[in-house]
């Protein structure tokens, strides 16, 4: 993996060169690969940025786990379909607005505090989820060769680390393609082996792994399948392939082949998890079943149900996963306070050259954070869905605003992300030992809160946006509200015009972080161009 990570930041170098371009880095060319990627590579880094450590070893434990089964693993379909919409919705949009990260029309529509403010559960958000995948890695090496965790973890963290380094998003994407290829042919090696073991009964036989349905649990299950399917076009790894596709048309292409790439690769974790599930584990050399161990049954299936040498490629292949993951996740993360914190906030003044060695600085940095976490986590899964409520809860609403609801403004982003976040705290978190303040409708003393609060504090997070949004929009448009009170200088210069020259249809932005501006997000369907239009002081 990592002479392939050297060898595609290499390949990429050359290819600047060779249409002319600098010989010194260039931040845009280092995260979205100067916008180069064809419908192959685009579609196979997609599917390999989803598929993931987590994907398999997590799909895996649900459906092993008893109570649970297939009916909750709703991560894999549920991932599959937010490609699916974020591609029919959000993937042209984005494309032809010319964007470098996600946050760009963030800081130019909500400005520098906002920016800023969204980082934070962005951030955390991509580390928790680094930091499942590195730890379902950890409990594979731990498992098939016996190595102590925490090397196993920081071992992995740093060759994802090293080749993120060195080619950005060209060695990430690269590595991506050989890593999908691997999964596919390595788990699909380990199936046969491990179903046909002499202590594997049918998963016919047994359907036991297929879940049981409990009436009182029916809103956890749709809130859950819910936060998964709308999740992806508001995390940075997403739409950093999205942005480095030729054109919009490509773009919308990568996240619908990407969806069928992800329903294919969920079959085999599915089967592992199930003949997991119907192994009578006496008869094998672990002696006792893996009750308090679940999240290890991946790893415990290709090593004690499958030859030595199947099992080596099968480690191989969680290898791959992990990294196919987590060095989207790390670049996505450090792309996002390399462009839009340091350079659009804290210096923007800072060259290229700059902004290219602060990124692989931020790599570093968040990839300890993620080891940090991974060695310190006790379920993949849990971690998991905690790195997609941030995204579900906090990010969706914001982006469908900022993309889609062209009045809407540094207030009403403040109002829904306070109110979002404060209907998700008061639910309580059981992974970060915080005890519910508020007892949802149903709630159970048993089985927790069975209310849709997630959903619930996303649609209240939407629903304030706009309404506040639409507020301040119309009270700074019409006078009713002094232009002093303008705090974030979103309509200041606008409100100090005419009654009779303003254009009462124009969206106003905050362009450069103090100036009224309008972002045109047209396009031309064929070719991607985009066309971004200021409005001048």
């Amino acid at each position: 993996m990592l002479g392939v990570g050297v060898w595609a930041g290499w390949r990429g170098r050359r290819r600047k060169e060779g249409d002319g371009g600098e010989t010194q880095p260039d931040s845009e060319d280092f995260m979205v690969a100067g916008r180069s990627f064809n419908g192959v590579i685009g579609t196979l880094t997609m599917t390999a940025t989803f598929v993931g450590g987590a994907f398999i070893n997590g799909t895996a434990e649900a459906v092993y786990t008893a109570g649970s089964g297939l009916l909750w693993a709703q991560a894999p379909f549920g991932l599959a379909l937010s490609l699916l919409i974020g591609g029919v919705f959000f993937a042209k949009k984005l494309r032809s607005a010319g964007f470098t990260t996600l946050f760009d029309p963030f800081q130019q529509k909500f400005g520098r505090f906002m920016c800023v403010l969204l980082y934070i559960p962005s951030v955390l958000s991509e580390i928790f989820y680094s930091s499942t995948i590195l730890a379902a890695l950890g409990t594979t090496l731990s498992v098939i060769l016996e190595l102590d965790l925490r090397i196993s973890i920081l071992i992995s963290t740093a060759v994802a680390v090293l080749y993120t380094l060195l080619g950005g998003l060209y060695s990430v994407a690269y590595t991506d393609v050989l890593q999908l290829i691997l999964i596919f042919i390595g788990l699909w090696l380990c199936i046969p082996f491990a179903m046909t073991h002499r202590a594997v009964a049918s998963i016919t036989a047994d359907t036991s792994w297929l879940g049981r349905w409990d009436s009182r649990l029916a809103a956890v299950w749709v809130d859950l399948t819910l936060m998964m399917a709308l999740g992806s076009p508001a995390i940075q790894p997403y739409v950093q392939r999205v942005l480095a596709a030729r054109s919009a048309r490509e773009a919308r292409l990568f996240s619908v082949f990407g969806c069928f790439g992800c329903l294919l690769l969920a079959a085999p974790p599915v089967l592992i998890g199930a003949i997991g599930a119907s192994t009578d584990w006496n008869q094998t050399a672990l002696r006792v079943p893996p009750l308090n161990d679940t999240d290890k049954i991946a790893p415990l299936v290709i090593q004690y149900l499958t030859p030595t040498a199947v099992s080596v490629v099968g480690l191989g292949t969680v290898s791959a996963a992990v990294m196919s993951s987590v060095d989207s996740s790390i670049l996505g993360a450090a792309s996002v306070f390399g462009r839009n914190i340091y350079q659009g906030i804290l210096r923007p003044k800072a060259s290229e050259v700059e902004v290219v060695w602060l990124v692989r600085f931020s790599v570093v940095i968040i990839g300890a954070c993620a080891a940090l976490v991974a060695l310190t986590s006790h379920t993949i899964i849990g971690l998991w869905y905690l790195s997609s409520e941030l995204v579900y809860v906090i990010l969706l609403p914001q982006v469908v605003c900022v993309l889609f609801v062209r009045f809407s403004n540094s207030y009403g982003s403040l109002a829904g992300f306070a109110v979002g976040l404060v209907l998700r705290i008061a639910a309580g978190e059981p992974l970060l030992n915080m005890a519910p303040f508020v007892r949802y409708p149903y709630y159970s003393d048993e089985l927790g809160q069975l209310f849709p609060f997630r959903t619930l504090a996303m649609l209240a997070s939407l629903v304030s946006m706009v309404i506040i949004s639409g507020m301040f929009h119309v009270g700074f448009q019409r006078g009713v509200l002094p232009s002093k009170l303008d705090v974030f200088h979103c309509y200041r210069n606008e409100c100090d015009l005419s009654a009779s020259t303003r254009d009462a249809d124009m969206t106003l932005f905050s362009l450069n972080y103090n100036r009224s501006c309008e972002l045109d997000l047209t396009s031309n369907e064929t070719t991607g161009t985009e066309n971004v239009s200021n409005v001048p002081d």
